[in-house]
């Protein structure tokens, strides 16, 4: 019978322990890109969420501003008629532009924000679609 020599360590010892059992190698590389990309996908999802975040602040402050500018040519171009029924109309006039405009706007925001989350969460589908794969493959050697 031939003698181990006296020299293995015990990580030599687990080494050939493992090779003998044939267990499989972790590839370390591998799980580490793999993560990288999720962190990427991530950053690049937060990224387009901030972009959403701020082109709709840009276009409510836009709105704002439109709205702000309308009441003051209203005002600047109100003068009192004598008649009740001209100045009803006038309110009337103002009310159902104003109405329209908030209900232009809301759809117009509502629209924004599907847009930013959507564009998001697609970032992220598309990642957990390729990492899945990446999975599979990594079953499969």
């Amino acid at each position: 019978m031939a003698k181990q020599p006296d020299s293995d360590s015990f990580l030599d010892m687990f080494s050939r322990f493992g090779r003998d059992l044939k267990v499989p190698t972790v590839d370390v590389e591998a799980i580490l890109s793999h993560h990288r990309k999720n962190l990427e996908a991530l950053e690049k999802s937060a990224r387009a969420g901030a972009a959403g975040a701020t082109s709709l602040f840009s276009r409510q402050r836009e709105m704002l501003q439109d709205t702000l500018r309308e009441v003051a040519d209203m005002a600047q171009n109100y003068r009192a008629p004598g008649n009740p029924q001209e100045l009803m109309a006038k309110q009337a006039e103002f009310a159902r532009k104003s109405f329209e405009t908030a209900l232009k706007n809301a759809g117009e925001v509502s629209e924004l924000v599907r847009k930013s989350g959507t564009e998001s969460v697609e970032i992220l589908r598309e990642r957990i679609k390729e990492a899945m794969a990446e999975i599979r493959s990594g079953y499969e050697k």
